[in-house]
């Protein structure tokens, strides 16, 4: 997939002294306060107001209508992009199978079950025919839905997960994507049993379970979608109140990014399932009825929680500020384990401005969605002077993972990144290697994909949002 690390554990290569593996911050008592294998990182490092208090320039780079823009044009021309707007009523059977077949399909090197097993040619099998594609009509008619419940796009039909070692299970290679509640789905097919569609949003076409999506009228949803007054949650993840009346609204998980048209009072009373509204922002909250339709219903979003109404102003500091949210968060490949991996990480803090990009590293990294600076076949020299001339919240691609600029220190460069390995070469030369798994603030210029080539090395390409 695809966004992460290509390389399972992603290696970092950085000046460190020999204090078996880590480094260790004293406080003035003498006593250790911060004890980290990260080298060049400071507790300091670790805090929002530490980077915005070295910004220089906070000016807003993309107003509300220049984003508008930016996605429309990226949406009409970029191939990893889908303008659900524009879809017919119907689509051939050759481009449905080709969005299928795109991720419904064997891997091309051995795959492993939690239990150490080989996956084999009857579980191919046995998934394949899941995706019974002798099914598909030469004209396949599109249904409209939405996402109501956070879950997961899958390779096939199935929530098995599978491994590419044995000893590794944290990446399922079967997970391709998160879906969130309010997102409009283009309903292709469904699975053998039933209970699995074949879906396209924005930005990627995979299987949900039906369980999370609504069937719905195309011109209701995107009249949803099309509604001014919205509230944009821009928390790492936020819940609805309570509800102890319908369940289906009750504390409902939103990632940052998530956008959700507003109400008021006058159109739902001063008792909303036993509250009162007024403390609360009211939305229109996409649920499934009893039969799998699409309903929205009024839910109570408490205003304590973190979120704004309408997206954020797009400026540095609110990129630290809305990276910052996810700082220490637990890796999950394809959003898996609740969380988001690199470019899940890089795209919901941009979702928080209203700004779209595509689902994976390298389909970012040389598309051309935003302004981009190509440095595959230049000089090491170019790309350390590309360093230099980084702006906050600058994208930084290297082969299978993508890393958010947020400042220099001492001339070194730093950045947040959501990141599974962690690998260097010490002072007197040895090779260090640990794991972050998770969102983290790492300098860049000493890190390394291998003993061999180091990140400087790597990056093919810079993005500048803007």
């Amino acid at each position: 997939m695809r966004i992460t690390m290509t390389l399972a554990g992603l290696l970092l290569a950085l000046s460190l002294p020999a204090v078996s593996g880590g480094v260790e911050v004293g406080s003035p008592g003498g006593e250790s306060t911060f004890i980290s294998d990260v080298p060049k990182v400071r507790e300091e490092m670790l805090s929002a107001e530490f980077w915005l208090s070295r910004l220089e320039d906070d000016s807003v780079r993309l107003t509300a209508e220049k984003i508008r823009q930016f996605n429309a044009a990226n949406l009409s021309r970029d191939e990893h992009l889908h303008q659900l707007k524009a879809f017919p009523a119907s689509l051939p059977r050759a481009g449905v199978l080709a969005l299928i077949d795109g991720v419904s399909r064997p891997a091309s090197s051995p795959r492993y079950h939690g239990d150490g097993r080989q996956v084999s040619d009857a579980d191919y099998e046995a998934w394949q025919a899941a995706v019974q594609r002798h099914e598909l009509p030469e004209a396949v008619a599109v249904q409209w839905g939405m996402v109501v419940q956070r879950a997961s796009m899958r390779s096939y039909p199935t929530h098995t997960r599978i491994y590419k070692h044995p000893d590794d299970t944290d990446l399922d290679r079967l997970q391709e994507t998160g879906v969130f509640p309010g997102q409009q789905l283009a309903l292709l097919h469904e699975s053998a049993d039933g209970k699995w569609w074949f879906a396209v949003n924005y930005h990627y076409a995979a299987w949900l379970p039906k369980s999370a999506v609504a069937v719905g009228d195309r011109a209701e949803i995107e009249g949803w979608q099309g509604a001014d007054a919205r509230l944009m949650v821009t928390g790492s993840q936020v819940k609805t109140n309570y509800n102890p009346v319908d369940p289906r609204t009750s504390e409902v998980v939103l990632d940052m990014g998530v956008s959700l048209p507003l109400m008021t009072a006058g159109e739902v009373g001063h008792s909303v399932n036993g509250q009162n509204p007024y403390a609360s922002y009211v939305v229109k909250l996409p649920v499934r009825d009893a039969k799998g339709r699409l309903e929205f219903t009024p839910a109570l979003i408490a205003r304590s929680q973190d979120v704004h109404t309408g997206p954020l102003e797009y400026r540095p500091s609110q990129v630290i500020e809305q990276a910052f949210k996810f700082l220490g968060e637990r890796y999950g490949w394809g959003h898996d384990y609740n969380g988001r991996d690199c470019t899940g990480f890089v795209g919901e803090v941009y979702k928080s401005f209203g700004i779209l990009m595509p689902r994976n590293s390298g389909q970012q990294g040389r598309s051309d969605f935003a302004p981009t600076r190509r440095l595959g076949d230049a000089s090491r020299e170019a790309k350390l002077q590309a360093l230099e001339e980084l702006k906050v919240g600058d994208l930084i691609y290297i082969p299978g993972h993508v890393m958010m600029y947020i400042g220099h220190v001492d001339g070194e460069p730093f950045v947040i990144h959501d990141v599974t390995g962690l690998s260097y070469f010490n002072s007197e030369g040895d090779f260090y290697s640990g794991t972050l798994s998770g969102v983290s603030v790492t300098p860049l210029k000493p890190l390394w994909l291998g003993r061999s080539m180091d990140f400087v090395d790597s990056i093919y390409a810079i993005k500048t949002i803007i």
